[in-house]
């Protein structure tokens, strides 16, 4: 028997999160609509971005907490039009203290029918946004005292599965552009770090992955018997976007029921 965890208001309080200015890229679906929910239940001030209508979504947000975040419709593959969506969060709420790369596509493919096209995509959404993000919020950041970036990578590249070699390739690479960016943003006190997700039950998994016969392989790989939700990401990101986590950076912090093993 599996126990499956529904969203519930949050016990903990992130008080220096208050008033805190947050950029979510994918924050209006899946994993980040409930860290978009998460940071909002705090009292920080959310700007997020993705290529598909959150009008409802942000709708909802606003009838539940009074405040309604900042859609910015925008394709992260533009770079540009990234860039500029983080400037209209800047002009909105004052300079990003938090910002969260966490939009991606685990599409499944072959290694044999895949083209350069469908490389350069993947990793054009995967990959290549968490760094130009990262480059366009240090300044502002670092004017600021500091801050906190988090990466969204997966442990499926620590488990090495099959099935999208490109998609484990990015979250791979996220995890060493994390730990270099740590090092060259310490010393202005921006603390860059990666949360690596287990088999969160989002409504794309249910739709196109989630199988009763995958699952209960996959949940025999965990040390907890428990379906993990999108609200099991929210306090892992709070910690790290907080000054609870001061001292951590460079760290790869999974969140997976206990699959894959590190240290």
């Amino acid at each position: 028997m599996t126990t499956e965890l529904t969203s519930a208001t949050p016990t903990y309080t992130f008080a220096d999160l208050q008033g805190s200015s947050v950029f979510i890229t994918g924050g209006g679906s899946g994993i980040g609509a409930a860290l978009t929910e998460g940071f909002l239940q705090q009292g920080a001030k959310v700007a997020l971005v993705q290529r598909t209508d959150a009008g409802e979504f942000c709708d909802a947000m606003e009838a539940k907490y009074g405040v309604r975040p900042l859609f910015i419709l925008c394709d992260i593959i533009d770079i540009e039009a990234l860039q500029a969506a983080l400037q209209q969060a800047v002009d909105a709420h004052g300079r990003i203290k938090v910002l969260i790369n966490n939009a991606a596509v685990d599409n499944r493919h072959s290694l044999q029918d895949y083209t350069v096209t469908d490389w350069n995509q993947s990793l054009n959404v995967n990959l290549r946004p968490h760094f130009f993000t990262a480059q366009w919020v240090a300044a502002g950041m670092k004017a600021s005292g500091g801050g906190s970036i988090i990466n969204l990578s997966s442990i499926s590249y620590l488990m090495g599965n099959a099935g999208y070699p490109a998609y484990v390739a990015a979250k791979a690479g996220i995890v060493g552009l994390t730990r270099g960016l740590a090092r060259e943003l310490g010393v202005d006190n921006i603390r860059v770090n990666a949360l690596l997700p287990g088999w969160v039950m989002t409504e794309r998994q249910k739709e196109l992955w989630v199988t009763p016969e995958a699952l209960d392989e996959h949940l025999g790989k965990q040390c907890l018997n428990m379906l993990l939700q999108p609200e099991d990401m929210i306090a892992p990101t709070l910690f790290l976007a907080s000054e609870a986590s001061r001292a951590m950076t460079g760290q790869a912090l999974v969140v997976d029921g206990g699959v894959v093993v590190t240290g």
